[in-house]
């Protein structure tokens, strides 16, 4: 599949906002501890991206009613549905200037990854967290996500690849009282 930047200007996959803070003391500091482990940009990624997927649990996963969106409010609490949790690698990714893109799946619901660029290419990164079934890996050489779309049954991935959330994720996160409100309220479509 080939991904399409929304943005063709790779600086926005650089750019800080409301949601992807990479500014914020909390992604800062663990953009730093997390650096301070690795040998190059390479392993900085892969060490984010396990950071996200093993540490932060999915808020269904671990029956978490707290919903975040912001990325330094899902690296403080330490819960996130898979929307939020790429917007934290986003964030730990943009904080060390590796450019980072939000992308979807589309099953009976969206489901939210991100995609880094290195060697000017995409590369697409499922930091949902593992359990029985999934077993999504940090990969430059060939995808291991979380899921794999039934084109038969409907599903398909969506090739854009988006700088910021689009609203229909934001929305649907910010409105949600909590976790069990927000499942009921999950987003079908990008629009």
């Amino acid at each position: 599949m080939e991904l399409i930047q929304q943005n063709p200007d790779l600086s926005a996959y650089l750019a800080a906002d409301e949601v992807i803070d990479h500014h914020h003391p909390v992604v800062r500091a663990t953009a730093a501890r997390l650096a301070s482990n690795a040998a190059d940009s390479y392993a900085y990624a892969r060490l984010a991206f396990e950071y996200v997927r093993d540490v932060i649990p999915h808020s269904q996963d671990a029956g978490d009613p707290r919903v975040t969106w912001r990325a330094s409010d899902v690296l403080e609490q330490a819960t996130g549905i898979c929307y939020a949790k790429a917007h934290a690698l986003a964030a730990l990714l943009r904080a060390e200037d590796i450019p980072t893109a939000l992308c979807y799946q589309r099953f009976d619901v969206l489901h939210g990854l991100i995609a880094v660029r290195f060697n000017g290419a995409w590369h697409r990164q499922d930091p949902r967290g593992n359990k029985p079934g999934v077993n999504a890996q940090f990969s430059l050489t060939g995808e291991q996500l979380a899921f794999v779309p039934d084109p038969d049954a409907g599903e398909e991935d969506d090739p854009v690849l988006y700088a910021t959330p689009p609203p229909t994720i934001l929305n649907a996160l910010k409105s949600a009282s909590d976790r069990d409100q927000l499942w009921s309220n999950l987003p079908t479509a990008l629009t």
